[in-house]
């Protein structure tokens, strides 16, 4: 069809590549938590000043000034917690420096943008795919303003990313942004003080296989028991042998429990992280490894049983379960959840709403759940959609990113495979073609519903439209309906409809005998008979 973009094939989203699990530390002791909070604070300072130093490298980074970084700190703590700190570094310099790239790339659409309207005549609509010029001369020079603010920035930017300069702030931007108004965000100076050093410890250790229960540093036992190897300026504060602290707490991993059991019993590597939640006052440890990728199955192997398509929206997933020949099947089902509050209450709803999705997949049977492969990366700037910050905001609320890695995550244990399909022209071509037609009486079917349809359709490899639409000079029963329903490859498919005898009601069967003849009434003038006038010949008479 011509203006379209063309369509990218769906495709089995690979499986996760790691595990994280959490428990809570209870039951810690004064002496342990005071234990916790010097490490912590004293390896935090390390960890500061490594990453002030790996920024002033810059591009001149080399393993030469790695080992020395790594030298330095081994000094102060040990070898293993010094090269915790410096891979720490590294990859927060470079999410530092993968997030300068994605501002820069934010910066030059931005201007090209403004460029292309402002060289366009005032009130110009533009076309389809192109924005037209801005509607007033008012806002036309307000935008010539923000486009020499735009450059100002993109100079900024791109002088840094070429001499190797990253910003990063330990301890979270927006936690210091919140020092100048703590008015608004209802805290006082020794509660934010509180959050801040929180924020900047470092309690984290890399696994080692090969070593007692995977990891040196941070030890726990099968049993639950943590150990912790403290620096050298504080090995006074051990309680037990070659330096050590034992906390009085007793660790147990509800989720994948066993697993992790038998990696610390066969001494694999298990990285430990422990860190304080100041609003609740609690002190939790991760525990995270490397798996091997889950081998993902073949397109057609998933999609077998049929496949349930999901839709994102701002604070709902509508899914509709379709057969293996991509008719809608059953009701189509909401799984609400809200996106407002803190990122651990967001993320905390939309795993709920995930839980809830997989669980209705796995009563249903259904080995296969479709979504749309989303990036608003490049949607959100105010430069592309103008005044409508309504909907700026609805797309950066979205969970577009988070969620497909999130129920890869989630879906990888319980035999599902997570197929992601281009979301080109979904939401349009599903109200278009299956919004009236699902709807009942007793069922309304919103736009979201019909996507959900459309999604999983395309994931099948199913047309999103319902039939083809014949010439204009056909559009009846002339010669049949041209439909789309069955498979690519079958033969006929574009054909007429075969035309079956019988009754055209539902009421009765094609082939059912008829009890009765049909006969003309004789109570009903001018109706045609089925008796035919036969003129005999005259007679010959003599």
């Amino acid at each position: 069809m011509g203006g379209l973009r063309d369509v990218a094939a769906p495709f089995v989203a690979p499986g996760p590549s790691g595990v994280a699990v959490r428990d809570r530390l209870k039951h810690l002791t004064p002496e342990d938590e005071k234990v916790l909070r010097r490490v912590g604070a004293h390896l935090g300072s390390l960890a500061s000043k490594d990453l002030k130093a790996r920024c002033g490298d810059g591009l001149g980074h080399s393993a030469d000034t790695w080992a020395a970084r790594k030298r330095e700190l081994t000094a102060e703590s040990s070898s293993r917690w010094a090269g915790s700190i410096t891979k720490a570094t590294h990859d927060q310099w470079a999410l530092a420096r993968r997030g300068q790239t994605a501002h820069l790339q934010s910066l030059e659409a931005g201007v090209r943008t403004i460029r292309h309207r402002l060289s366009l005549p005032v009130g110009d609509k533009g076309g389809k795919r192109t924005p037209g010029g801005y509607r007033s001369a008012h806002e036309w020079f307000n935008k010539t303003r923000r486009l020499h603010v735009l450059e100002d920035r993109l100079d900024t930017v791109r002088a840094d990313r070429e001499s190797g300069v990253v910003h990063v702030v330990r301890g979270g931007k927006c936690l210091l942004g919140t020092r100048h108004t703590l008015g608004n965000a209802q805290l006082t100076e020794a509660e934010w003080r509180e959050r801040w050093e929180a924020g900047r410890w470092f309690l984290q250790a890399d696994g080692e296989s090969g070593k007692r229960f995977g990891n040196e540093t941070i030890r726990i036992s099968p049993g639950g028991e943590v150990s912790i190897k403290l620096p050298a300026p504080l090995t006074d504060l051990a309680n037990a042998g070659h330096g050590r602290y034992v906390l009085s707490a007793k660790v147990r991993f509800p989720h994948r429990g066993e697993e992790w059991a038998d990696r610390a019993q066969a001494n694999r590597a298990v990285a430990y992280r422990i860190h304080y939640d100041v609003r609740r006052g609690r002190w939790y440890v991760t525990a995270s490894w490397q798996i091997p990728p889950t081998k993902t199955v073949s397109l057609q192997a998933a999609l077998a049983h049929g496949v349930i398509g999901v839709d994102t929206n701002a604070d709902h997933l509508a899914a509709w379960r379709l057969d293996a020949h991509g008719n809608p099947i059953g009701q189509p089902r909401r799984f609400f959840y809200d996106l407002s509050g803190s990122a651990d209450h967001r993320d905390a709803q939309v795993r709920h709403a995930l839980s809830r999705l997989l669980n209705w997949a796995k009563s249903c049977g259904v080995t296969a759940i479709a979504v749309e492969d989303l990036d608003f990366t490049a949607e959100k700037t105010r430069e592309k959609h103008g005044h409508r910050r309504r909907f700026r905001r609805l797309i950066s609320g979205m969970p577009t990113g988070k969620l497909r890695a999130r129920l890869t995550s989630m879906a990888d244990q319980t035999g599902i495979s997570i197929i992601a399909v281009d979301p080109a022209y979904t939401s349009k071509w599903g109200a278009q073609h299956w919004q009236k037609p699902m709807t009942a009486p007793r069922r309304k079917t919103t736009r979201h519903d019909a996507a959900s349809i459309a999604i999983g359709r395309r994931a099948q490899g199913h047309p999103i439209r319902r039939r083809t639409a014949p010439p204009r000079a056909h559009q009846s029963d002339v010669h049949g309906h041209r439909t789309v329903q069955a498979r690519p490859g079958t033969l006929g498919r574009e054909e007429p409809r075969p035309r079956i005898p019988g009754p055209r009601t539902r009421s009765m069967q094609p082939d059912a005998a008829r009890t009765r003849a049909t006969r003309t009434s004789k109570t009903v003038r001018n109706v045609r008979s089925g008796q035919e006038w036969v003129q005999d010949s005259l007679l010959l008479t003599d």
